[in-house]
């Protein structure tokens, strides 16, 4: 059970702001994906950012200063903006920025909220792949395809040899990871992220290696949880406080993933 899941719901005025955010948000960035040219450069880090990522942010933060000034604010690319409100906004405006900036149409506008009670609102918007996942805490979760909101419609394989995990970067992972998931499960490359274990293309999702920021995880685990599955780090730990790694997943197969995980995690 994840934190705040007995705190009361959101208002629902709160998350329709924020899908329709996140829609103006992610039209922007498929504008930019579409332009003729756009800027890349190197963060201090060694990851991409684009100017796209900066304007993404920026629209997103303008709109919130004017909706909610009293609100705090997380962005990818500008850092904190501490508020008085006691809510607190997750931004990445491009979540996926190497496959934006190399014209690979995956990449997301991902939007969070959190309160007192923990994660409140979340919002991943896919607008190449015209999908929008939201979900408010408490209200269920939903998959926007085509302006159709549908449930999640999760796979239910009874064999954890038969259950299809998708890979999340791979290139980075411990070999020893990538063995254990190929040797008891049908691994994946790429079949629509959180998309596709929503809509029942895949049983479980797995990012290892490099450490994911927080926002890259912070829309997840309300997503998962609402949406009737599990999300936690590789070690079981709630994902939000976890190491950056992540297990996404479907719930049934969750616990015996996590064991054949553990003896070949890094220590």
């Amino acid at each position: 059970m994840g934190p705040g899941i007995n705190a009361p719901p959101p208002d629902r005025e709160l998350l329709d702001f924020a899908v329709g955010l996140a829609e103006r948000a992610g039209r922007l960035a498929a504008e930019r994906f579409f332009a003729a040219d756009f800027a890349m450069t190197l963060k201090a880090d060694g990851t991409e950012v684009t100017d796209a990522d900066v304007a993404v942010e920026a629209l997103i933060r303008t709109e919130l200063a004017e909706r909610f000034p009293a609100d705090g604010v997380y962005g990818e690319e500008t850092g904190d903006t501490v508020g008085s409100s006691g809510r607190r906004w997750i931004i990445d405006p491009i979540d996926g920025t190497k496959y934006f900036a190399y014209r690979i149409p995956v990449f997301g506008t991902n939007l969070a909220l959190e309160d007192e009670h923990g994660p409140a609102l979340a919002v991943i918007n896919q607008p190449v792949a015209r999908q929008l996942i939201y979900a408010a805490r408490g209200c269920g979760c939903r998959v926007r395809t085509d302006g159709r909101d549908l449930e999640p419609v999760l796979r239910d394989t009874p064999d954890l040899a038969a259950t299809r995990v998708e890979l999340v970067n791979p290139a980075g992972w411990p070999a020893d990871v990538l063995l254990a998931l190929h040797q008891h499960t049908r691994i994946t490359g790429h079949l629509g992220g959180i998309g596709g274990l929503l809509t029942g293309l895949v049983d479980a999702i797995v990012i290892a290696g490099p450490e994911m920021g927080y926002e890259d995880l912070a829309p997840l685990p309300l997503i998962v949880q609402e949406a009737g599955g599990r999300a936690t780090d590789l070690r079981g730990r709630p994902l939000l406080a976890g190491d950056g790694t992540a297990l996404l997943s479907t719930g049934r197969h969750h616990d015996a993933l996590l064991d054949l995980l553990a003896p070949v995690l890094p220590t």
